[in-house]
């Protein structure tokens, strides 16, 4: 059974928000004059409406100015992520992991030990293929992912893209709405169907390399048994 999620408390709520205001401001140095224009200038409509027209425009203007702030703080906020995870290993997966939607994520199914990776996301678009590292040798990996999933996913459509800022390739800033433009090419139950698929693909045991340690070494009476059989 899956667990319930847990609740947070609103000082948690709190502290999330204040931790997303410090690193935004870090990394964007025009967000705190925008985020004090946010507050000041439906602030001053806000003493102009009461002046005019009684207290009744208090609360609106209240609740306008959280609203211009939190949209502020959710367009800069995102922009400062992009630029802090740009060239990061592991950012694509990371991006399309916290993306609203059913989408199947499974990082690095195929890497190498300089960091080059491609990761498989199965959603209602189809497959795709998310390729970050050396466009050399990542286009190699892509090539044998493509082959590997092109005998199970029938004909569900196939989609890769490698993250740069290199001619033909994806930056990672433009990643979420790109993967959000994709056309849905299946429903909800070929999305599950094709999910079982590519999990039995990627789950299939292998023998490890060299030598079998002597604690999984089967017994000599065990190859005497099946000698006799």
């Amino acid at each position: 059974m899956a667990k319930p999620q847990e609740k947070v408390s609103f000082g948690q709520r709190l502290k999330q928000i204040g931790m997303v205001f410090s690193f935004t401001a870090k990394q964007d140095r025009w967000f705190a004059p925008l985020a004090a224009a946010a507050v000041l200038i439906p602030l001053s409509l806000t003493v102009v409406a009461v002046l005019l027209w009684g207290w009744l425009w208090l609360p609106i203007g209240i609740l306008l100015t959280l609203l211009a702030l939190l949209i502020v703080l959710n367009v800069r906020s995102n922009a400062a992520m992009m630029n802090a995870a740009e060239g990061q290993p592991g950012a694509a997966a990371s991006i399309v992991e916290n993306m609203r939607g059913d989408w199947r994520v499974t990082p690095a199914v195929s890497s190498t030990t300089q960091m080059d990776m491609v990761h498989l996301v199965i959603g209602k678009p189809g497959v795709i293929l998310l390729a970050e590292g050396n466009p050399q040798r990542v286009r190699g990996l892509l090539g044998q992912e493509k082959r590997r999933l092109s005998k199970v996913i029938g004909n569900a459509p196939l989609y890769d893209y490698v993250i740069g800022q290199g001619d033909g390739e994806l930056p990672v800033r433009k990643l979420r709405m790109t993967m959000m433009r994709l056309p849905r090419n299946l429903t909800g139950k070929d999305v599950n169907a094709l999910d079982k698929r590519l999990k039995a693909l990627t789950a299939r045991p292998q023998m490890p390399k060299g030598a079998i340690p002597k604690n999984m070494r089967p017994s000599k009476g065990a190859f005497r048994q099946m000698r006799g059989r």
